[in-house]
């Protein structure tokens, strides 16, 4: 067999993998899409808030005056009894919002799990703005530069016992 054909196989057959993965845990791919429309089937603004940030609170630069941050089940598992890891799966949601308390975007942190990005702990992020124009998504370099300085495990909010 041809060595390209065998790398373009084992390719196919990785690719399939990481779907197969994917979709056995019901969980998005880390594609721009696929991450807000499975924000959308979930409804996500009917998560949980970060602990200790319900509601509207003041944001800092690049985010917004204003935030909401909101996130599923495995996030808030984690943060209740967190070890200095997201596991995969972990979804934070922030909207930014103007002074005004006008959204501005919707920007979102997605545990992708191994492989995805390790050298920045496999977070996909998102920004999306409110017409619906991706502005970023992936392995965004502002983004892992700016959280990769975070306290821990590439967040910056506070978490509760911690």
């Amino acid at each position: 067999m041809d060595g390209r054909v065998l790398t373009s196989a084992l390719a196919a057959v990785a690719g399939l993998t990481a779907l197969t993965a994917y979709a056995q845990q019901d969980l998005p791919e880390p594609e721009a899409e696929a991450v807000w429309s499975y924000l959308q089937q979930q409804n996500y603004e009917q998560w949980p808030f970060w602990p200790g940030k319900e509601g509207f609170y003041e944001g800092t630069r690049p985010h917004g005056a204003q935030l909401k941050t909101y996130v599923n089940e495995t996030a808030l598992d984690a943060l209740k009894d967190f070890d200095g890891d997201m596991p995969a799966g972990s979804i934070i949601v922030k909207e930014n919002y103007t002074p005004q308390k006008d959204l501005a975007a919707v920007t979102v942190m997605y545990q992708a799990g191994e492989g995805y990005n390790a050298d920045h702990n496999n977070w996909f992020w998102l920004k999306r703005l409110p017409d619906g124009t991706v502005e970023a998504a992936g392995k965004v370099d502002s983004c892992q530069a700016c959280h990769q300085s975070a306290p821990k495990a590439y967040l910056f909010t506070d978490i509760p016992g911690n």
